[in-house]
């Protein structure tokens, strides 16, 4: 192997190891920015508001 074949080589791993890199930090904010719209859901899910009157919903009719 040559000394220019030695440079390439070299400057090719690097460029892969910087993409690396990249993509796992992409990853890593794509993650991130998941879990807390799922928080967001989560509590929106959880909170509750009473759309009916207090007296609905208390019985069931079983009469046909």
């Amino acid at each position: 192997m040559d000394v220019a074949g030695i440079g390439s080589l070299s400057t090719a791993l690097s460029a892969a190891q910087t993409g690396d890199a990249v993509s796992i930090l992409v990853m890593k904010k794509a993650m991130e920015m998941q879990g807390q719209s799922a928080l967001a859901l989560v509590q929106a899910a959880t909170q509750t508001t009473a759309a009916n009157p207090a007296n609905l919903g208390q019985s069931v009719d079983v009469k046909a």
